[in-house]
């Protein structure tokens, strides 16, 4: 039954000061607000990835030129790497969807996607295609075209080899594609029940770059200087773009803040070439609005009185032009100029509006009580007429008086059917290689709206306005202060396994722990299903969770193998038996982007692992993003994490094995400096494995690792997940003992094989493996050992950490062979 009970409602006025929430604007940003009202210009960004877009280029649009602006990334970048912390998938896509978010409101643009997802480094533009399935995504791009309307698109990659990878190239034939196909009725018709309408861009170019020894700039092609300075901001775009740029914390992009002239050359491959400017034979003005020539005088006027020292003067005119404005026929430009003076006309008000609370979050079923907040900090003649957020809507006739505060508290009752706060994409489960967005309008938005959003009308000068506000939580961190963050929707009970992979270790049962735990505080009962295949018997395929009996149940089932199969793995659920419930609440939370709270699936695999361990204690230096720690565990190992002062002779012979996590080269300077003792560590017969290194460099040194000298390359990687390994040296021990490596070992893994491989290695080096993907000559550096003294030196740039976390038993398998390499004699 929806619930719809009103517990408490206060209205009063109050001095108390609210500190200032990040949406605000100095009366020089409002200048420039309003001399953008006078440009009714747009261009759209394309490129493959967060991170793919020209930082600098980007603010010089928006806030220069003054042109809407926007950059549209095919992925959300869920198949790269994490370098401040273990995310990967889906949640790195999150992590890199909000960094992005906070890029764009660095440099002024908007963001949008396509349902791509990143499955992990492509060599070529017909792989993305295929996995992408390319009429779906090419469909994204031009409902974004058609919703967006550039005049101007521009692509970041050229469509061949050159673009790096096949990502990259993707993009661009992506783009070109939907350049023409947008404006072609015959063109994915289904769109235009939606209000979209065919749109021909002017022109598409490719910005081309010099970086990474690749020149693709002429003096033959459109040079712009972006590197100027805005006065108003009290920056350069340079400057602005390395601090966009370092909002890719996740990636490591961090960049200085650039001044000075700067260069970007613009190639044009459809349309009309320009000569002079991007926007050449474009009415950029109001006369490409019907009856809006009168518009520009308006503004100009509004320009020319405009108070620097009191904004709230210009009130009067801004509503006056507001109402012009309304006038005019409705056109795309009409309305998004008509939202742009009602902002500048809020913001010259100096009207302070926001809807919180002291609610974390919210359950279905429950309540959320919320603060209204109103302060008009200006003498503007500005009444207060109503509040409206999801069932409630109260009318007032109040006028705000100036510099006080208006508060109104109110208990919601939330809806026992209001949608929990997943992620549109993640709604539904992935399909292949792209996400399953059902809904054609949220195709392209960069999130969801907002779980609760609150309506204030109040009237400014005689005309109403709407002001629309999410309804957020509000604390003070006693580090950043006043704080912010979004408040999500939880479901009712939520359903888990405590961990991803539960190992059966040479037939031995599996002991599966289930987390159930409910969010509301009254009582009911549910039905707790268990899903799982016929080759496994559980003593538990059913649970009753009665939530009055306690908030929070852990159960152990106990799955035994059916069949006499070995090293597989298989995924066992839980889902509620009406189907409502199956899954939990898992947050990400990083100081640089908004809190994220998602839900995953309540899953998990059972690897039945026919597998020997040898050798016992690990030593570990953690990586970046690194899970590989727990797959140990799980298999049985006891891990120990090391830090720089544990790396001594003494020390270093209490381990069996000591391990490297990815990238730990590239993060760490102490490896390379203590290379001398891990080098003693093996030649006194201890096995060290070191996994992948980025490069060879850590900050600006040459990496030193292992006994004997080699290379990383970045362009040497084996993509293919399911790519053919070849043994090359089949009588290895690293094949052998104490497990039998076979081709079905290999088998299941998942995004790619290995990834920077090692290069110009020693003659020292053994490499067991050749690998290959389509069209290219065969590798061998995925796997490099050599023997030193008694022990053994392994550079391992097969993707153990994503093979590992995801339950590929020959992964382990592998893994424990690494380990257990023989002492030389």
């Amino acid at each position: 039954m929806r619930k719809i009970v009103f517990l408490f409602f206060t209205l009063h006025l109050s001095f108390f000061a609210f500190a200032q929430s990040p949406e605000t604007y100095t009366s020089s940003e409002v200048f420039q607000q309003i001399k953008k009202l006078n440009v009714l210009a747009s261009v759209l960004y394309v490129g493959a990835h967060p991170d793919d877009e020209n930082n600098a280029l980007l603010p010089y649009f928006a806030k220069e030129k003054l042109w809407r602006t926007a950059y549209l990334s095919l992925t959300r970048g869920d198949g790269g790497q994490n370098l401040i912390g273990d995310e990967q998938g889906i949640e790195l896509g999150l992590i890199r969807t909000q960094e992005l978010l906070a890029a764009r409101r660095v440099d002024g643009a908007e963001q949008y996607f396509t349902r791509a997802y990143e499955f992990g480094f492509s060599k070529s533009a017909a792989e993305a295609l295929r996995i992408w399935d390319k009429e779906k995504i090419l469909s994204d791009v031009v409902w974004v075209i058609r919703k967006y309307q550039p005049d101007v698109i521009i692509k970041r990659f050229p469509p061949d080899k050159r673009a790096g990878h096949g990502h990259h190239a993707a993009s661009s034939i992506l783009a070109q594609e939907a350049f023409t196909a947008a404006a072609d009725p015959t063109k994915f018709p289904e769109q235009f029940k939606y209000g979209v309408k065919p749109w021909q861009a002017k022109r598409i170019l490719w910005n081309t770059y010099n970086f990474g020894g690749n020149n693709t700039t002429s003096e033959d092609q459109l040079k712009i200087d972006i590197g100027g300075y805005n006065p108003l901001i009290g920056k350069s775009y340079g400057e602005l773009g390395g601090e966009a740029r370092t909002m890719h914390k996740s990636q490591g992009e961090g960049r200085p803040r650039r001044r000075g002239e700067s260069y970007e050359y613009f190639a044009t491959t459809g349309g009309e070439a320009p000569k002079n400017d991007l926007m050449d034979g474009i009415v950029t003005d109001w006369k490409r609005i019907p009856g809006g020539e009168p518009i520009e005088s308006m503004i100009n006027a509004i320009i020319s009185n405009y108070n620097i020292a009191q904004p709230d003067l210009s009130v009067p005119s801004l509503v006056k032009l507001y109402q012009a404005i309304k006038a005019l026929p409705e056109d795309n430009w009409r309305n998004k100029k008509l939202d742009e003076v009602e902002e500048i006309i809020i913001e010259c008000s100096a009207l302070y509006v926001e809807a919180t609370s002291s609610q974390s979050q919210v359950v279905q079923g429950g309540n959320l009580s919320i603060s209204f907040n109103l302060i008009k900090r200006e003498n503007v003649n500005v009444s207060f007429k109503n509040i409206s957020v999801e069932n409630f809507d109260s009318s007032f006739s109040t006028a705000l008086p100036t510099n006080q505060n208006v508060n109104i508290n109110k208990t919601l009752a939330v809806a026992d059917d209001k949608k929990i706060s997943q992620p549109y994409w993640l709604v539904y489960p992935l399909k292949g290689g792209t996400f399953d967005v059902r809904d054609q309008t949220l195709i392209g938005k960069a999130e969801n709206a907002p779980s609760f959003e609150a309506s204030f009308l109040v009237n400014i000068d005689g005309e109403d306005f709407t002001i629309k506000k999410p309804v957020q939580y509000r604390y003070i961190d006693p580090v950043k202060g006043d704080t912010y963050e979004p408040i999500p929707v939880l479901p009712k009970i939520e359903l888990s396994y405590t961990k991803d992979n539960f190992i059966s270790l040479n037939g031995a049962p599996v002991k599966a722990i289930i987390h159930l735990k409910s969010n509301l505080d009254n009582s009911e009962s549910y039905k707790v299903l268990q899903d799982y295949s016929k080759n496994w018997a559980t003593d538990i395929p059913s649970i009753t969770y009665d939530t009055k009996g306690s908030k929070e149940v852990y159960k152990t089932a106990t799955f035994t193998s059916k069949s006499n199969e070995t090293n597989n793995s298989e995924e066992i659920y839980l889902k509620t038996s009406d189907g409502n419930y199956n899954g939990y609440t898992k947050t990400i939370s990083y100081n640089h982007i908004p809190t994220i709270t998602y839900f995953p699936e309540a899953k998990a695999d059972i690897v039945k692992l026919d597998i020997k361990i040898v050798g016992k204690k690990i030593g570990y230096i953690i990586g970046a993003g690194d899970k590989v720690p727990d797959a140990l565990k799980d298999m049985g190992y006891d891990v120990t994490t090391l830090s720089e002062k544990d790396i001594t002779d003494e020390n270093l012979k209490r381990y069996d094995a000591i391990m490297t996590g990815i990238r730990a080269y590239n993060l760490y300077e102490y490896l390379s400096d203590k290379n001398d003792v891990l080098m003693r560590y093996v030649k006194n017969g201890g096995n060290m494995i070191v996994q992948y290194m980025k490069s060879n460099q850590v900050g600006d040194k040459n990496i030193t690792v292992g006994p004997y000298p080699f290379k990383i390359s970045s362009g040497s990687r084996v993509t293919e997940e399911d790519a053919k390994v070849n043994f090359l040296l089949p009588a290895n021990p690293a094949l052998n003992y104490p497990n039998k490596i076979t081709e079905k070992d290999f088998e299941g893994w998942v995004q790619e094989r290995s990834t920077y491989q090692a290069v110009q290695l020693d003659s020292h080096y053994e490499t067991p493996l050749g690998m290959h993907d389509a069209d290219e000559e065969e590798s061998n550096g995925s796997l490099a050992i050599a023997k030193y003294g008694k022990g053994n030196f392994v550079y391992a740039s097969l993707v153990f950490f994503r093979q590992l976390p995801d339950g590929v038993p020959g992964a382990y398998r592998l893994m424990a062979n690494l380990i257990a390499l023989p002492k030389n004699k």
